[in-house]
């Protein structure tokens, strides 16, 4: 088979399992029905667990150095058998990796390493050769353990999906599993059970939680044709959904393989880390070469071979990138590539527009509007009694008003809905209805135009009673709870924060006002959005958008960091480098943060290896540095670089929010 025959087996391999497999689930039956393109023995970008074999070839090299000290079995007297054989067991996967690279064409700290052992060994330093060997396998093995510690955060994702599905086949319901399962079925899910696909509902009646896939703080109703998410939480009813999408081509595989392609991207700062790992062999063999030729000390040479070295830059910058955005999607911010969290961490101006950014989707009613002879608690009153068995956001919202302000409830003699209008219902002998103009207009019931014109912006609800309209309560939205200390975390970081929006300036800077935004632009366009946005980016500012809607894409692009509101519209979320899920807008000052501390993390592991680099080789080439303590400085600097980027790695889940976890991991079932 060629090499493009053997790619394109492969490819199609990987397709057929990305649109297959199911994401798995945790608890006690996750290794038996875990698929397997979801095991970390073979994902590659799992990270691997520490192996029999790794820990076998450690322990051979420890015993074959402990031998050699005390001088074990020696029937040679030039050369340690037992050595060289330790050596050959021990630093094969090192010589391996070192000769790849070398074919390759690249300049790597294994090379390096290579010719430190091999030259200590040549010497007949088998101890030193061991020892480098021993620190080396060691600090891998730590290195990996560490960096799937990160890739674990991506992993969390995929348990939020059913795997037992219940479907209608051939006129029976059955269980399957969720890789068997196949557009076009007829997929059965319970109240209080997630919704494992995407599609549209055939049949049934419920409200629907699709926060985590859509950031919407309400639950949406759902009735026979409306669209449903995979990931979503069936609230109220029993569904039955076609499925239309399913497994990496849902809305939540989307969100998974947005973590994934963040995590394969590489960000301007791992290129530098790249690049100067590369500048820094050639430095350390050519001060190598500069010492022989002056010392002609080959312990010397060896030593600075073995002590120069970038690995605390070529594994701490990708292993702080990708803790980073692993700490940030359990945070709920999903950063598309290591490239926008880099930039994300220079920012110096934040862009925010208003309406479903600031503004957040939780009703309040802002006013009652009573016709002319009615009293608003008897307009209050009768809508609350009337919406009592609703399960509608707006009348719940209602209710505890009513509740609130002390009003006597009824419950309905006759209780009705009409999805899409509203109530209606009987009380104390008297027709009811409370919905919208529709609702009133099919009944016969006229509402003047002064009253249903009267407050855009803003949800009428419209109460009649007995064939006479009662008047209308207006419903709107809050300004979010958490932008006020969004706002002021933005600023704490001493980022300029802007209020861009379309709506009226009197809104605009309401609004503001209340957030602590001085600088506002209102009544824009969404041309108008962009083009302030790309005259502060021609102004040298490093710009952050935030924005929700298709009028916000524009400006998301043009911005140097895109950040998306997860209830927005596709368009925005795919024009975004970054989505905040759950509509929390407090991750945005979170996010910028991470990415700040990332950056210093950074370069203070730049600074560091160069520094001890350049101490090192000084302390080596004067002869005050044996091989020995060279491999010592070497792994114990890298060790250090490298927990030090760990520390964005995110924390070990806590026990209640793991029970928490595992309770919302409701199976789907009949």
């Amino acid at each position: 088979m060629s090499e493009q025959q053997r790619h394109t087996a492969a490819d199609a391999r990987v397709d057929r399992t990305r649109d297959s497999a199911a994401p798995p689930v945790s608890g006690a039956d996750s290794a038996s029905k875990e698929p397997a393109a979801h095991r970390a023995d073979d994902d590659p970008g799992a990270g691997h667990a520490f192996t029999w074999i790794e820990a076998a070839r450690i322990l051979l090299v420890a015993l074959a150095a402990t031998a050699v000290w005390f001088r074990v079995w020696e029937p040679l007297s030039a050369v340690s058998v037992i050595g060289v054989l330790g050596l050959l067991v021990g630093g094969w996967p090192i010589f391996r990796e070192a000769v790849e690279n070398l074919l390759a064409r690249r300049m790597t700290m294994e090379l390096s390493m290579t010719i430190a052992i091999v030259a200590a060994a040549a010497i007949t330093q088998f101890f030193t050769a061991l020892v480098i060997t021993l620190f080396v396998l060691v600090a891998e093995v730590l290195e990996d353990m560490t960096v799937s510690r990160g890739r674990r955060a991506i992993r969390d994702l995929l348990e939020f999906l059913p795997r037992a599905i219940m479907v209608r086949r051939a006129g029976g319901v059955c269980e399957v599993d969720a890789q068997t399962l196949i557009p076009g079925d007829a997929v059965l899910v319970n109240p209080g059970a997630r919704i494992p696909v995407d599609g549209a509902v055939i049949a049934g009646h419920s409200f629907v939680d699709q926060s985590r896939v859509t950031g919407e703080s309400l639950p949406v109703e759902k009735t026979p044709g409306a669209d449903v998410f995979a990931g979503s939480i069936n609230q109220s009813g029993a569904l039955e959904i076609r499925a239309e999408r399913i497994g990496r081509d849902t809305s939540f595989g989307k969100i998974i393989e947005a973590v994934e392609q963040a995590e394969r991207s590489r960000a301007p700062v791992l290129r530098l880390a790249d690049r100067l790992a590369g500048y820094l062999v050639y430095f350390a063999l050519g001060a190598a070469l500069l010492t022989y030729l002056l010392t002609r000390d080959i312990r010397s040479t060896i030593s600075v071979i073995i002590v120069a070295g970038a690995c605390g830059i070529a594994a701490g910058t990708p292993l702080a990138i990708l803790g980073a955005i692993g700490r940030a999607a359990r945070g709920g911010a999903i950063v598309k590539g290591g490239l926008y969290l880099e930039q994300l961490g220079r920012v110096d101006t934040v862009v925010l527009d208003k309406t479903g950014t600031l503004t957040f989707g939780h009703p309040e009613i802002r006013a009652l509007h009573p016709v002319a002879g009615v009293e608003a608690h008897a307009l209050l009153e009768t809508a609350a009694a009337a919406e009592l068995r609703s399960e509608h956001p707006l009348g719940k919202t209602i209710v505890e008003h009513a509740r609130a302000a002390g009003c006597t409830l009824v419950e309905p003699e006759r209780f009705g809905y009409q999805p899409g209008r509203g109530i209606d219902a009987t009380i104390a002998g008297e027709q009811v209805y409370v919905g919208n103009l529709t609702l009133l207009r099919d009944h016969g019931i006229s509402v003047p135009d002064a009253l249903a014109n009267a407050h855009r912006g803003s949800t009428e609800v419209y109460v009649a009673r007995g064939g006479m309209l009662l008047g209308a309560i207006e419903i709107a939205d809050l300004v979010r709870p958490e932008a006020h200390s969004a706002v002021a975390a933005v600023q704490a970081l001493g980022v300029r924060t802007v209020l861009l929006t379309g709506d009226t300036r009197a809104v605009a800077e309401s609004v503001a006002a209340q957030l602590g935004i001085a600088e506002v632009r209102a009544e824009l366009l969404p041309e108008d959005k962009r083009a302030y946005i790309e005259g502060l980016v021609g102004d040298r500012r490093i710009v952050a958008m935030v924005g929700d809607g298709i009028n916000d894409a524009p400006a998301l692009i043009a911005a140097q960091v895109g950040l998306a509101m997860g209830s927005g519209t596709d368009v925005a979320r795919e024009s975004a480098d970054v989505v905040l899920l759950g509509n929390d807008l407090g991750r945005l000052g979170e996010t910028l943060a991470l990415a700040r501390r990332t950056r210093r993390i950074i370069w203070v592991n730049f600074a560091g290896t160069i520094g001890v680099d350049a101490f090192g080789i000084a302390l080596a080439a004067a002869g005050l540095l044996n091989p020995l303590l060279a491999a010592f400085i070497h792994v114990a600097s890298e060790l250090v670089f490298i927990l030090n980027s760990a520390r964005l790695l995110p924390g070990r889940q806590r026990h209640g929010d793991r029970a928490r976890q595992e309770r919302e991991q409701a199976t789907v079932s009949p």
